[in-house]
């Protein structure tokens, strides 16, 4: 009867593993499949690079690494650091804004730099 039970619970352990492997290989593969240009990834060997082309026939990427381009397998991708942003890219434009100066003041400045002048016996 204990060899039994023991068979049961052998089996139920594999069944368990094999089901956690089949979940971790499918998210694999779904994380795969979501990478587009602008993803910001970092491979297995420890690189760094922002996705410039994903070829999913070919299973290949080109990375741009500070300007230089690198082709890798798919398979070299270990983590997404950013994911682009898909609709828009939004770019932050800081404007210069002018100040308005009043008059009275501005003489005054004037006036203060031409009394700094020292003159020489």
């Amino acid at each position: 009867m204990g060899t039994i039970i023991m068979l049961v619970v052998m089996i139920g352990l594999l069944w368990f593993m094999q089901r956690s492997q089949r979940k971790q290989a499918q998210e694999r593969q779904d994380q795969l499949n979501a990478l587009n240009k602008g993803d910001e990834i970092v491979t297995i060997g420890g690189l760094c690079g922002i996705i410039d082309e994903v070829d999913t026939d070919n299973k290949k990427m080109v990375l741009d690494v500070d300007g230089v381009y690198l082709t890798f397998e798919l398979s070299a991708l270990k983590r997404v650091v950013n994911k682009a942003a898909q609709d828009t890219i939004e770019t932050t434009v800081i404007e210069e804004v002018e100040t308005p100066v009043e008059e009275d003041q501005a003489i005054e400045a004037d006036s203060d730099s031409d009394t700094a002048v020292k003159s020489e016996d």
